[in-house]
């Protein structure tokens, strides 16, 4: 959504930063909101150390929420 919307961001993954660079009129599903807790996932998994494992259930949660956030920026792009 950045990228089609020419908006500089930073290297980061961080998913709340990111979702803090959009316009105002775009306003990201609670769905796509509740996917920036899935930058954990971005940090444990490149350092790792004393992190417990993921669950199935939580596995589940996050391939939902990662699906859904990409769901909603092809429909947002293919209508721009």
């Amino acid at each position: 959504m950045l990228i089609a919307n020419a908006i500089p961001f930073p290297k980061t993954h961080n998913l709340k930063t990111l979702l803090d660079l959009l316009p105002h009129h775009i306003i990201p599903p609670s769905e796509v909101r509740d996917a920036a807790s899935l930058s954990e996932y971005a940090v444990s998994s490149r350092y790792p150390g004393d992190v417990e494992p993921v669950t199935e259930e939580e596995y589940s949660e996050a391939v939902r929420l990662a699906e859904a956030v990409v769901h909603w920026a092809e429909r947002m792009i293919l209508e721009d």
